[in-house]
């Protein structure tokens, strides 16, 4: 099937956050879209408000007559769905084509020179940190992002004068092998999606799969010290980036590591008042003075990452300069809801103990002396019962911790997997409780709390409202 000839798409398991960037794509294509989703959310409301037919149960009469002609209708479905949903069998009984978001993502941006971002956490980030570095400047750009960047309130941006596509490459079931990178950059591949995998070899082997994709006219752009060792074809350009280093630690890395140090970094870091700014340094290019929009340590290295890719594509210093400061960051990373003297909430995705380490340690320097007090939601069974040391590892970083039941997502329950494995291994006399999500507000009101952080990729972010309101109320009482 000839994606560009059909008339009409249908989603099955619309909701997610890269199925909606699919969906927004057609529907400015002029498609007819509709599908299934599990549960409704303000993101298919808002899909649905955009021209999507979206309903909320599994059933094959609820299926428009608009989706019913194979001929016409091509059907997209993420791997969350289980293999016996009813529509999914519907579709595939009855000689439609059915293609996984991943595949359909690669055959749209195929002819266009893709700048892909991958790796366990920090891709959501730094592809929207490309993307906007591109939009805002002369060079322009395509982007189908894994989170709402509230600097356009999409995850999908269009343009009519460049062939430059930023896409946040996904590693779960192996979906980005489906791209052709012109250029690649991966931030990081601690092993994760082990109920996929296996194995952390397994997951390591599929990002160096990854490198073998990149044309010969591009470039991979990978973090220094990332255990892949990559498979580039002759002619591809191979660059290595970290954050901050000051003299001593170019020094160490020039004597510990064969590869010397990376190409693209940052220096003269100054944090204070709530500010962050660093000069970038590459080969042949250093800016100073570069302001981070979203001022917390770990973009840092999220920004030499999106910079260097931008520097790589034309963007002028200038246009670097004024597209770091204006970055208004993808929601639920690292969003601020309250940021006044005596109270701050801060929401974020960080589900992988690596980004819950990354994110408190954040936390912890932008409110050095503060009690930092953290809620975590687990997300998956087997992500738990994987890393559940790991995890208690990287919140025992924080003065208090609050824990809530695991998030299934697309898992039935394992036998023994529950929070409490986290809790028990929490370090001693860490503050610390357990509760329903639905009692979290109860829990709040017996606290003294100073920077408070959601953490889960799950739906905690939608009780973020409500606790917003809780403490300022408390705060208001004192």
């Amino acid at each position: 099937m000839d994606i560009n000839n059909i008339t009409a798409v249908y989603f099955v398991g619309a909701g997610g956050i890269g199925m909606s960037a699919l969906i927004r794509y057609f529907l400015s294509k002029g498609k007819k879209v509709g599908g299934y989703d599990k549960t409704p959310s303000g993101l298919t409301e808002q899909l649905n408000y955009e021209g999507a037919a979206i309903h909320y149960e599994d059933n094959v009469d609820l299926i428009p007559d608009d989706f019913t002609d194979p001929v016409k209708t091509l059907v997209v479905y993420t791997p969350a769905v289980p293999e016996d949903h009813s529509e999914l069998c519907y579709f595939r009984g009855n000689g439609f084509e059915v293609m996984k978001r991943a595949r359909v993502l690669g055959e749209i941006t195929g002819c266009n020179r893709g700048l892909c971002v991958a790796g366990t956490h920090g891709k959501t980030t730094t592809s929207s940190m490309v993307a906007h570095l591109l939009k805002q400047s002369h060079v322009d750009c395509n982007a189908f992002l894994g989170g709402i960047l509230k600097n356009y309130d999409s995850n999908l941006m269009l343009s009519d004068k460049s062939d430059l596509t930023v896409i946040e490459a996904d590693e779960f079931d192996r979906s980005f092998h489906w791209l052709k990178p012109y250029m690649a950059v991966i931030t990081a591949a601690d092993p994760d999606h082990l109920d996929i995998y296996g194995t952390p070899e397994a997951y390591r082997e599929s990002f160096e799969h990854f490198t073998s994709l990149i044309r010969q006219d591009g470039c991979l752009l990978m973090k220094q010290g990332i255990n892949v060792t990559p498979r580039l074809q002759e002619g591809v350009k191979f660059y290595t980036y970290t954050g901050a280093l000051d003299a001593k630690e170019l020094s160490t890395f020039n004597s510990q590591l064969s590869t010397g140090s990376p190409d693209f970094y940052a220096e003269n870091v100054r944090i204070g008042g709530g500010e962050i700014f660093f000069d970038f340094v590459g080969p042949d290019v250093r800016i100073p003075d570069i302001q981070l929009g979203v001022p917390v340590k770990v973009n840092i290295e999220n920004g030499v990452a999106a910079i260097a890719l931008a520097w790589l594509n034309g963007v002028t210093p200038e246009e670097i300069k004024h597209g770091m400061a204006t970055f208004a960051g993808p929601r639920r990373r690292f969003d601020f809801h309250l940021k006044k003297e005596n109270i701050v909430l801060i929401d974020d995705y960080a589900h992988h103990p690596a980004e819950l380490k990354a994110s408190i340690l954040s936390v912890k320097e932008l409110y050095a002396g503060r009690k930092v007090t953290g809620i975590f939601q687990p997300h998956l069974y087997t992500r738990t019962r994987d890393f559940y040391q790991d995890f208690a590892d990287s919140l025992s970083l924080l003065d208090e911790v609050i824990l809530t039941d695991i998030y299934p997502a697309r898992e039935t329950p394992i036998p023994g997997v529950t929070s409490k494995l986290i809790y028990d291994n929490l370090r001693p006399g860490i503050e610390k409780s357990m509760c329903k999500k639905e009692e979290i507000l109860n829990i709040l009101k017996d606290k003294n709390i100073e920077v408070l952080i959601t953490l889960g990729a799950g739906d905690i972010d939608n009780y973020v409202p409500e606790i917003k309101k809780e403490l300022e109320k408390m705060k208001n009482d004192e």
